[in-house]
């Protein structure tokens, strides 16, 4: 080999960075493995690389002009350039969403600002001898032509090259080993498909020994998830006519899991044309697959919520009607019993509906949670009287309660209902009857681990367990998601496990679900444990009914854009002797209250209004009024809550009873008289 020919083929490294001194230090580190070639913009760059080949490009991600992302499409979109590696330098953005962008712009690699030179060393060495055995197999293809029409010469040269050859391959074999990768050759009309050279990496990815593949031909086939096998061999068909390969599939590993396998391969040709071999990678992707499956299911969780949160606004205003026109009907009509009776079926419905709103919302994680700390023995007692008669004389109910477990911090109105939930849905799940097992014990988690959610810290952990049924691991993703069930049509909403989801992850928890089919199911409360008390816990306060038997008529101005609800409010508050100004808007209401501040004593107002919302216009009243009493209604809308209770209103959800209504006026006129 002349000095001349190593001099041109030496690779190659191009360094993309807006930063002068970033490059000066890259090439600083670089110049030992490989001739590096600097471009300070993603322009530069394309210019440079029609100018020649590279073995890798280091290139940064922010840069003015055309960004990192948008020079690596165009440099895969080109046929010339879109097979030289590119490893992103970045000094921010290290979350999977980002990482996942850069991948899927043709990445291979990442490297963090401040750069280590040695591992920048070592990452871009491994590129630089890949490239380098590529010229140099080209290379001797070349020699090998021309030693034919040397005859003597031929036998001697051919005898170096492959010394030299046998020298590279013992240098590849040695970096393929360090790489998280399979390279494998295999042959054109291999039939069973098995490789006749895979790197030493097989094992560790696989749990097999190449030799266990070739002892069973089929293995590679057999051991494929039943429902890729027949895209993939389609694929392995394409090969033949010498397509490019690339497609993911799982395959069944020793241990018996099931791995993501990204299989990548090329049709080798000699310096003639003639097709050789395949020549191919297998890229172990379960990680990559595992948080784009966290991603999709998080995305699509939050679609969910965003789609529960816009119509319950709507929906409980249309209940709020419905029930006041009922309450309406009920005090102002004489019923015989049968239309008695009919109303209260109507009532039972809408009411059904105004609970079914709420498990929405707690699965939607927009539910206005009160937390506080809860006791767990007292919350196993009132949780037990509540099921009493529920359960049935078939299933057992038992507590397992940890020594001195500790407090949570949650809603206890929501636990109760959680916990309520996970224990119906344990009975339903054993119709022959058996032992619904509750048990709770204090967890810490020292490290965010794994898949969980969980932030470290102290956890007190509450588990529902049953020996029914169990649930098939296909649905054990689906049982959390709103209105999937696994009970007969009329035998349950699909909104329970749900709701406990919602509830959980809005009270800084998490919920878990181990299950075995014909063994049971556990489903685990992960709740944060409550603070260290300051003395003051276990006392309730309440609030003074300081107009209790007092009969004050208010003069009331009322606004709602909702004309079922206003009309149906404000027949409520007439009927408790109140005197009522209507209108559908602030505007005209703020406009009313200009005219004559004094000739009102509350201010009663939806939120969610057209041009002004409700506390804008409480906002607007108090300027003419500082102290004016105002009442939010609301049919929830969750960024709402926070500014309502900004301006110090009370807030009353609807759709509300008349007693609710009632209690809140009270409290109102109670805060006005100081």
């Amino acid at each position: 080999m002349k000095d001349a020919d190593v001099m041109e083929d030496r690779a190659r490294v191009l360094v993309v960075d807006d930063d002068e001194r970033n490059l000066l230090a890259i090439r600083t580190v670089l110049e030992d493995v490989a001739e590096v070639v600097v471009a300070n913009s993603g322009e530069e760059a394309l210019r440079q690389l029609l100018k020649g080949e590279f073995a890798v490009i280091l290139l940064d991600v922010y840069m003015p002009g055309i960004d990192g992302y948008e020079t690596a499409q165009i440099i895969r979109s080109r046929e010339q350039t879109k097979r030289v590696p590119i490893v992103f330098l970045s000094a921010v953005n290290k979350e999977s969403e980002h990482l996942l962008r850069g991948y899927s712009m043709g990445a291979v690699d990442y490297v963090f600002k401040p750069v280590d030179p040695i591992v920048l060393q070592s990452k871009v060495a491994v590129f630089v001898d890949l490239f380098t055995m590529t010229k140099e197999i080209q290379r001797k293809a070349r020699q090998e032509q021309a030693l034919l029409d040397a005859n003597l010469r031929a036998n001697a040269e051919r005898l170096r090259v492959e010394q030299e050859l046998r020298l590279a391959e013992q240098r590849q074999a040695a970096i393929i080993q360090s790489l998280p990768i399979i390279l494998y050759l295999e042959e054109i009309d291999a039939a069973p498909r098995i490789p006749k050279f895979v790197s030493g990496n097989f094992q560790a990815l696989t749990g097999y020994a190449f030799e266990d593949l070739q002892r069973s031909p089929t293995l590679w086939v057999d051991r494929l998830h039943g429902d890729d096998r027949g895209r993939v061999v389609e694929a392995m068909g394409g090969r033949r006519t010498g397509q490019s390969l690339a497609i993911e599939y799982r395959w069944q590993c020793a241990d018996g899991q099931y791995r993501h396998f990204l299989d990548q391969a090329v049709l080798v040709r000699d310096s003639f044309g003639n097709p050789v071999e395949f020549a191919g990678t297998l890229l172990d992707v379960t990680d990559r697959k595992e948080l784009e499956s966290q991603l999709t299911q998080a995305r699509k969780m939050d679609a969910i919520g965003q789609l529960t949160g816009g119509i319950a606004h709507d929906f409980n205003n249309l209940l709020a009607a419905v029930l006041g026109g009922l309450g309406m009907i009920e005090r102002r009509v004489s019923l015989s019993d049968d239309q008695a009776k009919i109303v209260g079926m109507t009532r039972h419905a809408a009411e059904q509906g105004a609970e079914l709103v709420k498990h929405l919302l707690a699965f939607a994680r927009r539910q206005k949670l009160e937390p506080a700390s809860v006791q767990i023995p007292r919350l196993a007692q009132s949780v037990t009287n509540l099921l009493t008669h529920t359960l049935g004389g078939m299933v057992e109910l038992e507590w397992k309660l940890a020594d001195h477990v500790s407090p949570v911090y949650a809603d206890t109105s929501q636990l109760e209902l959680a916990l309520m939930n996970l224990i119906i849905n344990a009975r339903d799940a054993m119709p022959e009857g058996g032992v619904v097992t509750v048990a709770a014990e204090d967890r810490e988690i020292t490290e965010q681990v794994g898949r969980t959610g969980l932030k470290p810290g102290l956890y007190v952990v509450i588990g529902v367990g049953d020996t029914g049924c169990g649930i098939a691991p296909e649905m054990i993703e689906q049982v959390l998601e709103p209105f999937f069930t696994t009970k007969p049509v009329g035998k349950g909403t699909g909104l329970g496990l749900s709701m406990v989801y919602g509830f959980a992850q809005q009270s800084g928890g998490e919920v878990r679900v181990d299950s075995e089919l014909g063994r049971g199911t556990c489903v685990e409360i992960w709740l944060p444990r409550a603070p260290e008390s300051d003395g003051q816990t276990g006392i309730e306060v309440e609030v003074a009914e300081v107009l209790d038997g007092v009969s004050i008529t208010m003069n009331i101005l009322l606004v709602d854009d909702h004309d079922g609800v206003r009309a149906t409010t404000a027949a409520l508050l007439e009927d408790l002797g109140h005197s009522v100004t209507h209108v559908t808007e602030g505007a005209h209401a703020l406009e009313l209250f200009r005219k004559d501040p004094a000739a009102f004593d509350l201010l009663i107002t939806d939120y969610a209004m057209p041009r002004m919302s409700g506390a804008e216009l409480v906002r607007q009243v108090r300027v003419e009024r500082a102290d004016f009493p105002a009442l939010v209604i609301t049919g929830y809308a969750e960024s709402d809550m926070g500014v309502a209770e900004a301006i110090n209103v009370r807030i009353l959800d609807k759709p509300f009873t008349p007693d609710q209504l009632k209690s809140a006026l009270r409290e109102r006129r109670a805060a006005a008289l100081g």
